[in-house]
């Protein structure tokens, strides 16, 4: 007689939807998992910004302000045409 394994009524959760858990260490730091770092598009290096939105809830969100800090901010400090000059001389 052959036994039949009685299947988990629990639907099985795929890899990709398990809930990683990580610790903060006492400099206050955590370490990422990588698929959860893949997933977000998140890299070594990239900058994050970072909020709190209640007790036991942290959200990290890809910052783009360090590149609109600077938008704009040589604007008439080269005369005209010379950057244009420039990018021809490295031809």
């Amino acid at each position: 007689m052959h036994k039949v394994k009685e299947k988990s009524r629990l639907p099985r959760r795929s890899a990709r939807s398990r809930i990683r858990t990580t610790r903060i260490s006492a400099k206050n730091q955590a370490t990422l998992p990588v698929e959860i770092l893949r997933r977000a598009g998140l890299r070594a290096g990239d900058e994050v910004r970072v909020t709190a939105e209640g007790a036991g809830r942290i959200v990290l969100e890809q910052s783009t302000q360090a590149l609109r800090q600077w938008a704009g901010c040589l604007t008439g400090v080269f005369p005209k045409k010379y950057l244009a000059k420039l990018r021809r001389e490295w031809r």
